[in-house]
């Protein structure tokens, strides 16, 4: 069972997209049975609230749900019991580092370089507007291509 988890500050927009970006790739893959996928924030803003409504609208619009999802903050089991733990951005990899025992910080990366673009950090839409949102969707559907393929080649799953 190959564990994923996907974090940003609050939970609410990016680390729930890439979580039901990622969760529906690899059932479109048909290795749902060798995935757990989870997300969570570094702050505790937004504990056991759902997806924000421009997220959820955006990304029901591509054909993910993100209805399901609560926020919940990273816990210090995560980093034990996780694979993978991808940060959406630098700050919040620097928060997850400082976090981490030195036994699991090989577990802690970002997220984004694994869809081979440009940029490295996946843009907060928060506050920003509609197409914002969009573009973190282009972003995490991307990576998450990118990801998926890593982590078939590397277990040679399939």
């Amino acid at each position: 069972m190959v564990k994923v988890l996907f974090v940003c500050l609050g939970n609410i927009c990016r680390s729930p997209t890439a979580h039901a970006v990622f969760e529906y790739k690899v059932a479109k893959q048909n290795l749902g049975h060798s995935f757990e996928v989870d997300s969570a924030g570094t702050a505790a803003h937004h504990i056991n609230q759902p997806p924000d409504k421009r997220s959820q609208r955006e990304a029901k619009q591509r054909g993910y749900d993100l209805s399901r999802l609560r926020a919940r903050q990273v816990t210090a089991s995560d980093f034990s019991d996780f694979d993978y733990i991808l940060a959406m951005d630098a700050e919040n990899l620097g928060s997850l580092r400082k976090s981490c025992l030195p036994q699991y910080l090989h577990k802690v990366a970002l997220f984004l370089p694994y869809g081979g673009g440009a940029e490295v950090d996946v843009p907060d839409p928060y506050y920003g507007g509609e197409e914002g949102f969009s573009h973190v969707l282009d972003l995490v559907e991307l990576a998450s291509d990118g990801l998926l393929d890593e982590i078939i080649k590397q277990r040679r799953l399939q």
